[in-house]
């Protein structure tokens, strides 16, 4: 049975060379250790890096055509992320399978968040080398089908107030406008709460402990409702008709 055996069970792929494998879960302290012209994961991460960008592109370029270039761009940089890249490495339990030198072994390597997203990139250019593009998108959208699944909007960004005026930007050369309409409780706890208007109409609310958080509430409102409506002159009408209450 192979060493890898209960990692190749939750990836949900079998290589037919294992090679690769080992090679994907080989860190470069090994070679920098040992002093050897040894071969480690770091071109197959080059390759992986790519492979993973092409397939979620492809996804977001499919699943959600009513987007243009710019928020179609940020949405894949939350995705992969060095963050979000060592989260799913610990998902599969990656860390206890790299290959470490001795002296990062001690320095709790396995579970270093750059060696986490390092190896997992490795890996899926291993699964490209071995089964092809097919295989390898596969396993991607497995492992990223939270932020795809069934939803019918894109993944939520950091920057509404980005993503909004974009948004606008496809019918309108005017930008979003907020106001703070209240500011209430102490000096030390309080609630801001902001509206947000365009073309003269006030689209959504928010509430937030500063006025920042109470605009990108705001925006993130208007952004659910103008994605409901459908993006026209008269969606805009309708989410202004419907800014509903503040959220926090």
């Amino acid at each position: 049975m192979s060493q890898f055996e209960e990692l190749q069970t939750r990836l949900g792929y079998r290589f037919r060379d294992e090679a690769l494998l080992t090679l994907a879960l080989t860190h470069p302290s090994v070679a920098h250790e040992q002093g050897l012209n040894l071969q480690t994961n770091q071109r197959l991460e080059f390759l992986g890096d790519a492979v993973l960008q092409l397939v979620l592109t492809r996804e977001l370029y499919e699943k959600f055509p009513a987007f243009e270039e710019g928020p179609l761009t940020k949405a894949r940089a939350k995705m992969v992320n060095r963050r979000t890249l060592a989260d799913h490495g610990r998902a599969i339990e990656l860390g206890k399978h790299l290959l470490v030198s001795r002296g990062e072994e001690l320095h709790g390597g396995r579970e270093r968040p750059s060696a986490l997203a390092d190896a997992y990139e490795a890996l899926l250019g291993a699964i490209f080398l071995d089964g092809g593009y097919e295989a390898a998108s596969d396993v991607i959208l497995r492992q990223f089908q939270n932020p795809f699944g069934s939803v019918s909007a894109i993944p939520m960004l950091d920057n509404p107030k980005g993503e909004l005026q974009e948004f606008l930007q496809a019918t309108s050369t005017e930008a979003p406008q907020y106001h703070v309409v209240s500011v209430s409780g102490p000096d030390h706890d309080r609630v801001f709460e902001c509206t947000v208007h365009h073309a003269g109409q006030e689209l959504a609310r928010g509430l937030g402990r500063s006025k920042k958080a109470a605009e990108s509430e705001a925006a993130r409102g208007a952004l659910e409702k103008l994605k409901a409506f459908g993006l026209s002159k008269d969606s805009i009408g309708a989410a202004a008709d419907n800014p509903g209450a503040p959220t926090e």
